[in-house]
């Protein structure tokens, strides 16, 4: 450890894992963070790590660690959350854990043992709410591309006869295709006790996983294994108590299922705190109201987890002899809200339902296309095409590359429906 000494380790990995998918900017409260969750061996051995997912000899080669030294290493920091592991093609890879989804969520799901959940709810929340900057960095220039979007509830959705509900958009779908299942606790839900502001009283035991998800989870003790009924009574629990479904903002393979209330969820909190409405992408659907049928009761607006409901008087309706609870409708922000149906559960009229948007929304087709297109947005995709940190002719390309993809012009030309495709084509053609 004696090369860690006299350097600042800890700047290094900030500066590291802001070159992620997620934008991490430095300041204290995120240098106290890191120095709380990593150690100074850990610290070095991830600003020497690659960018992408790669074997146990790659990043033995790259970081000049053996490999009997590196595995335990490498499976102790999967067990805090530090180190993503995956298994592909008979062999573990290893990625850095960004910050979402990644070392927040696996730190606050944390149990058992001496851990600092309280201090690591502060330091989280310090960091993430202390001032904007960074939600700005993520969202503040319109970026479209979050790690999450909202499901609707489909019993909500209007029925007619043009609009297609497709298997991506259902949670019943989701559940379906999956044969394993888990849950753990829930990261927001547990940050919020420790700091005295969780308003719901839900179990924290509530953060849903399938498939590969839910094996990682699982093999790490993040999360405990569910059979597909208990799955199931979860989802049906979040319906009765209004809380919003989110997933994977991806179209296939999705690995969780968030059940998320506007008190506990750092996303809904962050839209109600930044205005960014891409902090948690809405699904394909917006809610509508008749106004006829619409009482004027409220629910809906009670319901709303980011407030994107204002109840408003009705015109021309008489103060005076029209019953209270009629003389108001409610009115929807267009721009916040999730499609979640959450306020159309509680429409005793149904007056208020989900319709299909006239704007497409942008929701990539799996893991690889998110990742990709969440790093074009944040100005980091040089880093996963050229990944080895510790290579200066890298070091160059990157460089090069980064300032390219940093114009606007490139950017909101690969961003677009006509070129993404073929981007994306391209870039999977070339791994």
């Amino acid at each position: 450890m004696g090369h860690i000494i006299g350097k600042d380790i800890y700047r290094q990995l900030g500066q590291k894992v802001d070159n992620t998918t997620v934008r991490m900017p430095w300041s204290e409260p995120l240098h106290e963070l890191l120095k709380s969750l990593y150690s100074l061996a850990e610290a070095d051995l991830i600003v020497r790590m690659p960018y992408r997912p790669s074997s146990l000899q790659r990043i033995s080669k790259i970081t000049g660690i053996n490999q009997k030294q590196l595995q335990p290493m490498l499976e102790d920091m999967c067990f805090k959350g530090l180190v993503c592991d995956m298994w592909e093609k008979d062999e573990y890879l290893y990625m850095i854990s960004p910050f979402v989804i990644g070392f927040f969520e696996f730190t606050m799901m944390r149990t058992g043992g001496n851990l600092d959940s309280k201090k690591w709810a502060e330091l989280f929340q310090s960091y993430m709410f202390g001032d904007r900057s960074f939600i700005d960095a993520n969202f503040g220039d319109g970026q479209q591309i979050s790690v999450m979007r909202a499901l609707p509830y489909e019993e909500t959705i209007r029925d007619v006869d043009h609009v297609e509900i497709l298997d991506y958009e259902k949670a019943s779908a989701l559940i379906e295709r999956q044969n394993l299942f888990a849950v753990g606790l829930c990261s927001c839900r547990h940050e919020k006790m420790h700091l005295g502001k969780q308003g719901c009283d839900v179990p924290l035991e509530t953060c849903t996983s399938m498939g590969d998800a839910a094996q990682f989870l699982i093999r790490n003790k993040f999360a405990r294994e569910i059979s597909r009924s208990e799955m199931l009574d979860i989802l049906a629990r979040s319906k009765e108590m209004g809380f919003t479904l989110s997933t994977d903002n991806v179209k296939q393979n999705a690995g969780f299922i968030c059940h998320c209330c506007g008190c506990c969820c750092n996303l809904m909190q962050g839209i109600k705190y930044s205005g960014y409405p891409g902090m948690l992408v809405s699904s394909s659907f917006i809610a509508k109201c008749d106004l006829e049928e619409c009482n004027g009761c409220g629910l809906c607006a009670k319901a709303c987890p980011i407030d994107a409901i204002t109840m408003l008087e009705k015109a021309g309706v008489d103060s005076v002899t029209a019953p209270a609870k009629n003389r108001k409708y409610a009115e929807i922000n267009n721009k916040l809200c999730l499609g979640c149906g959450v306020c159309a559960l509680k429409c005793e009229t149904r007056a208020l339902q989900m319709e299909k948007r006239e704007q497409k929304v942008i929701h990539p087709e799996d893991s690889f296309e998110r990742v990709i297109l969440q790093s074009l947005e944040r100005g980091t995709l040089q880093n996963l095409i050229f990944d080895n940190p510790n290579s200066r002719s890298e070091s160059f390309m990157r460089a090069v590359v980064g300032g390219f993809l940093k114009l606007s012009p490139v950017k909101k030309g690969l961003m677009s429906e006509a070129l993404r495709s073929r981007f994306l084509g391209a870039i999977r053609d070339k791994n």
